[in-house]
């Protein structure tokens, strides 16, 4: 029986640490690594939808820990194996679902106006509650992002 948890917990570690994009969260690699920022100003901010991705790992965990599950039902061969091949598909849809589940999500595009330049649109988490008309740092570090201007100078 634990083997049979072993591809869902796989399923679980792979996709923990898939997280949406936001201004508090950083990569590893860009902690000590020098970035540039602008001050400017948040124009308009629309929630949106993050689409999950679908990179097949989701149905393929489950489609495993599926058929294992599965292939334990019955006392024959053919019920074993007929359990198997619907543990194995049952658990694909669910796999599948749960990688769009967790990988998905809601986001905010927040229309910024830097004080010198074009305004541009950023898709981010909208971790601080951001509003229009809020005077906001853009920081440009691999991506960009924006947080709140909590700096003396204005």
């Amino acid at each position: 029986m634990v083997k049979n948890l072993i591809p869902a917990l796989l399923l679980v570690g792979i996709f923990a640490g898939c997280s949406l994009h936001s201004g508090s969260t950083y990569e590893r690699g860009e902690m000590g690594a020098p970035s540039t920022f602008k001050k400017g100003v948040i124009l308009s901010v629309r929630d949106v939808k993050i689409k999950g991705t679908e990179s097949g790992a989701g149905a393929a965990a489950g489609a495993v820990a599926g058929g294992l599950a599965g292939s334990t039902l019955g006392g024959s061969t053919a019920t074993r194996a007929l359990g198997g091949l619907g543990g194995a598909v049952i658990g694909g849809i669910v796999g599948h679902t749960t990688e769009n589940l967790i990988t998905g999500g809601d986001a905010s595009e927040f229309i910024v106006q830097p004080d010198a330049g074009e305004p541009y649109a950023i898709v981010q988490v909208n971790d601080e509650e951001l509003k229009a008309g809020e005077r906001v740092l853009i920081i440009e570090s691999g991506m960009l992002r924006i947080v709140r201007d909590n700096s003396a100078v204005k």
